[in-house]
């Protein structure tokens, strides 16, 4: 018998109901393979032989706290969330597809109906409820393919993605979570049908990427992404990346290769997602800035602040949040290039201030972005990068330490300032305003009240305009 790793209270509950109903209940699918891998789990599947949702709401009362049950009459599924899990509840059943579509057509099937229409053999995998606990129904090699450590489908590769596309993407996404290969013919397979991604949602798309970016080996996803030709279907822009082009016996480096090289140099250091995608876009504009000089061979100029204009685009499409993250997305993208500048010569406390102004709350993910951003062979060279890294690292803590600049607040806001000098709002007030910001971040007075004060009477004083005390 193999342990179902379930709270005992809704273990019991779930045999003691099955047993009176005499009705075949399993764990079936994702959950069976999380045991087996012995990874955490979440979310539990139950197959209910004859139908699942009049099970769990009958189950729901047997439970403490008698958890609320949502049903979905459409798909013949019930849900309800107990012992901080999310239990799913489904009758046996088989499936049809339609080409323009990849929602099922369902009906009531059997138990290997159901295993057949899985995704992969990995998650074709059954465990006994009632009757007989604990009893693993295997009836397409999913444990050994588990033991061996690859994707299968269970059925003919191409069948498979062309009627739920999204499953190329779960493969992938499998590879990347768990370290697995994809078997040969099923990699084929999503080869031959990556047109068919074409009638998935950027939202779908998009929930299966975001797990790819936050994997063990997300390089290894967006690797198989761009094998397949699934990345440049719905997100030409990476796979631009890739590549290298050689005038006159000089190349660049392949950016695409450098691009996942920095996402993983980052890892370590357990980023947010937005931090992730912050890797990922820091160079996306540099396939439409790249040109080649005689002289000096591949620039990228301007690949900064073009990339920071595609972000809301890219964002836009796959439709991501529109949200502050993007923003700090955004915001890194723009200014990535910065401190690796403020490496290469005498830092001024002004330029420092700048970048800690500019920055703002992201300048600590900023230099974790730039560290990861060194992808260099020469060893030499790396180590001189990181040590003068770690010296802007000091001269920011320094500067941020004595000018409290990071989130900085205008010691005297706008509202002070026409109050003071009888100004209406307009160009005059930003005047000052401007001249004040440029003051303290060139370091010609502190960052406090008295200071701002004593120099805006100046200023306003050299515009014709007179403080009312």
């Amino acid at each position: 018998m193999i342990p179902h790793h379930l709270p005992e209270p809704l273990y019991n509950a779930l045999y003691g109901l099955a047993c009176e109903r005499k009705q075949e209940c399993y764990l079936v699918g994702g959950y069976v393979r999380d045991i087996l891998l012995q990874r955490p789990v979440k979310d539990v599947d139950i197959l209910v032989v004859g139908g699942g949702i009049e099970f769990a709401h009958e189950l729901a009362k047997r439970l403490p706290g008698v958890p609320q049950v949502h049903f979905y009459g459409q798909y013949g599924t019930a849900m309800l969330h107990t012992h901080d899990l999310d239990v799913e509840f489904v009758g046996a059943r088989k499936e049809s597809y339609r080409a323009d579509s990849r929602k099922p057509l369902v009906e009531d099937g059997s138990l290997e109906d159901d295993l057949n229409r899985r995704d992969f053999t990995i998650n074709a995998l059954a465990m006994q409820i009632w009757p007989v606990p604990g009893k693993l129904i295997d009836q397409h090699g999913g444990v050994k393919h588990l033991n061996e450590g690859v994707i299968v489908t269970p059925s003919q590769p191409e069948l498979t993605f062309s009627d739920d596309p999204l499953r190329m993407l779960r493969a992938i996404r499998f590879a990347s979570q768990l370290g697995f290969k994809i078997e040969e013919k099923t990699l084929q397979g999503i080869r031959t049908s990556a047109h068919r991604i074409d009638i998935i949602s950027a939202e779908r798309i998009s929930d299966e990427l975001n797990k790819i970016i936050q994997s063990a080996r997300p390089d290894v996803g967006f690797d198989l992404l761009m094998d397949t030709g699934l990345l440049e279907r719905f997100f030409p822009e990476m796979a631009a990346l890739r590549g290298v082009e050689v005038v006159q016996g000089m190349g660049h480096k392949d950016n695409f290769y450098h691009t996942l090289q920095v996402l993983m140099n980052m890892l370590p250091q357990n980023p947010p997602l937005w931090l992730r995608w912050a890797a990922l876009l820091h160079d996306i504009a540099k396939p439409p800035t790249r040109k080649f000089d005689p002289n000096i061979g591949w620039t990228f100029h301007g690949h900064e602040d073009l990339g920071a204009r595609m972000v809301p685009q890219i964002f836009r499409r796959l439709k991501l949040p529109l949200n502050d993250d993007m923003r700090r997305v955004q915001k890194l993208v723009r200014l990535h290039l910065r401190p690796i500048a403020l490496t290469k010569a005498t830092v001024s406390d002004s330029a420092v201030r700048r970048l800690i102004f500019e920055a703002g709350a992201e300048v600590d993910a900023l230099m974790i972005l730039c560290r990861a951003d060194i992808t260099s062979k020469n060893e030499r060279k790396v180590r001189r990068y990181l040590e003068n890294f770690s010296l802007l690292e000091e001269k920011l803590r320094l500067v941020e330490q004595g000018d409290r600049i990071r989130l900085w607040q205008p010691p005297v806001g706008g509202h002070d300032i026409m109050t003071r000098y009888q100004l209406p709002a307009g160009p005059q007030v930003g005047k000052l305003k401007n001249a004040l910001r440029e003051a303290i971040l060139e370091g010609d007075i502190e960052n406090n009240p008295t200071e701002a004060i004593k120099f805006l009477d100046k200023k306003a004083l050299s515009m014709g305009l007179t403080a009312c005390n």
